[in-house]
């Protein structure tokens, strides 16, 4: 059987507030959009800069969580999974969006950062206040300091 990979990780700021909807079932479900930006040096030394928008689905009580948190403009760290869905359109046309299923949220600008995660469709986990003891929380969130690209796990 051939390996595959389908791992997202995001650092990135909300564009908007998340919108949690209620699925049948009783299912919450949040969507969220993430801005990232990517810079580089281009031909004649200019800095330049591009914001990407990523699209983040996050269900039960990750959901809940990112709906009781979360604001635009909040900076997370986002973990999941690509998926894309496809429909037809009412023009006929099949249409695709691609989003980021999250399994794990860490919020980086809240003093101390929590950590907050659980895999769709079932959830095991717990809301967990970060310590200096807890592993996966990246070095320098338990302590409330600011977190460096160089503090993360990757």
């Amino acid at each position: 059987m051939a390996m595959s990979l389908n791992r997202v990780q995001l650092i990135g700021n909300l564009t908007r507030d998340p919108e949690l909807r209620q699925i049948p079932g009783g299912q919450t479900v949040a969507n969220l959009s993430i801005a990232t930006n990517h810079s580089w040096t281009d031909q004649s030394g200019q800095k330049q800069e591009k914001a990407e928008y990523h699209n983040v689905i996050a269900w039960k009580k990750l959901a809940d969580i990112c709906g009781q948190y979360l604001r635009k403009g909040s900076k997370i760290y986002i973990e999941g999974r690509l998926q894309t869905r496809d429909w037809e359109g009412e023009d006929g046309v099949k249409r695709y969006k691609t989003e980021v299923v999250a399994d794990n949220m860490i919020m980086l600008d809240r003093k101390g950062g929590e950590s907050f995660g659980g895999a769709e469709p079932s959830y095991s986990g717990g809301i967990k206040k970060s310590s200096s003891s807890d592993a996966g929380v990246p070095v320098g969130m338990a302590e409330g300091g600011d977190v460096t690209i160089d503090d993360l796990p990757f």
